[in-house]
């Protein structure tokens, strides 16, 4: 048990390491371009911010958290989702009280005790923004934009995005009524969990993973039957936004998201590349969730999105990620004093910006150049007793096996080249 990592994790080799530092470097890139500013949260909040933000009768709250008590006697949780935490952020530091739109991208572990699977772990990995402080479908626009454009970038096409409205609390009154309605003869046959939001929030049934439930809301009544002229309104102008914009989506009024938070604007990126749970992006709008944690109403809107699943979509994708590159130089050297000489250049040739290395195992010089070979040095410095003494070093090209002497004093610049 101790050498292997728990169930639900992943170690993160080197090997792919560098994918990740790839599509990092690239979303931070396409914020910075967007407007959005990063923002670090603690990785635990308490439990009470998720059970009013998240809400109570979704399944993460009530199934899937990693929450425990402190020395303190504090209710503490593991973050399973980004948005609570950059909600009460905002709040806590009375970003309200200043200019308007603030927007946020964030780059965060999260945790759910769910059965792991191809591309969601207990601890995975998301991408997120958020928009708060306007209540503008451009908004809306905007952050799919930005998910869309980022997506292409990573080299994936296969993906649709699909749109819904979740509408606002006063029309989602009105379609509760009418599916607790549609649901009420088939009720003994839903699932206990489902029995139980029935009375709650019955838009959660419309979620459930239970296959007998999934059927049972097959044909029930869709929330854009039942939008109030103002949630109507507002998802005719996120589909001409959309229009303007030239991105392609499908209105599916399957899409509630797995959160309570949302109102009006409900969105997906998903793609069949990765097999049945197939959503790599999903966001939309939570104009109330601000004034649930404690602060002043405040609009907003924001997105998650998967790494693991991103980086699997990519793969199936055939995505072209570029591979690190090598040490620029290896520094092969014999006998203790061509080391010492070694050491000197060694951290010159570092302190230039150049990625160098020299051997710290004791190897022989055969076996230097093996390792050399390994690590894809571009050059080798070959330094021994007859170097020193001649004052110019070997230095050979690793690609083309070409060898030249060169003064020790130019060694530096001749390498920087």
């Amino acid at each position: 048990m101790l050498t292997k990592a728990p169930k639900g994790t992943k170690d993160m080799m080197p090997e792919e390491a560098y994918k990740w530092h790839y599509i990092e470097e690239a979303f931070a890139e396409i914020c910075a371009n967007y407007g959005y500013s990063e923002i670090r949260t603690p990785m635990f909040e308490h439990t009470e911010l998720f059970k009013r933000g998240v809400g109570d009768t979704t399944d993460i709250v009530q199934k899937e958290m990693y929450s425990f008590q402190d020395y303190g006697k504090r209710n503490i949780t593991l973050k399973p989702e980004g948005t609570a935490s950059v909600v009460r952020a905002y709040t806590e530091h009375k970003l309200f009280a200043g200019p308007q739109p603030v927007k946020f991208y964030y780059n965060i572990p999260c945790f759910r005790y769910e059965k792991p699977q191809s591309g969601r772990l207990r601890e995975f990995h998301q991408f997120g923004i958020e928009t708060f402080g306007t209540s503008d479908m451009l908004a809306d626009a905007e952050i799919i934009s930005l998910a869309d454009e980022f997506l292409k970038k990573m080299g994936i096409t296969d993906i649709e995005l699909r749109i819904n409205s979740v509408g606002c609390p006063e029309c989602r009154k009105v379609y509760r009524e009418a599916l607790r309605g549609f649901l009420k003869p088939r009720y003994d046959e839903l699932c206990d969990t489902c029995k139980d939001r029935y009375e709650r929030n019955p838009m959660r049934i419309l979620d459930c993973k239970s296959p007998v439930c999934s059927e049972i809301v097959k044909d029930a009544p869709v929330m854009l039957d039942y939008l109030c002229d103002d949630c109507k309104a507002a998802f005719e102008e996120l589909k001409e936004n959309l229009d303007a914009m030239g991105i392609e989506y499908k209105v599916d009024t399957g899409i509630v998201r797995g959160l309570d938070y949302y109102t009006k604007t409900a969105f997906e990126f998903v793609t069949e590349k990765i097999g049945a749970q197939g959503t790599v992006c999903g966001g939309g709008r939570y104009d109330h969730l601000v004034e649930e944690v404690g602060g002043p109403s405040t609009p907003g809107v924001g997105f998650g999105l998967g790494k693991e699943r991103l980086l699997l979509t990519m793969e199936a994708c055939g995505a072209d990620i570029p591979q690190p590159q090598g040490a620029d130089v290896f520094i092969a050297v014999m006998g203790e004093d061509a080391k010492k000489a070694g050491l000197r250049l060694l951290k010159e040739l570092r302190e230039k910006g150049l990625k160098a290395q020299m051997d710290i195992m004791g190897r022989n010089i055969k076996n230097q150049f093996k390792y050399a070979d390994r690590i894809k040095a571009k050059k080798t410095v070959i330094i021994g007793q007859d170097e020193l003494e001649s004052g110019a070093y070997a230095v050979k090209d690793m690609a083309t096996a070409q060898q030249v002497m060169i003064p020790a004093s130019d060694i530096a610049k001749e390498l920087l080249k």
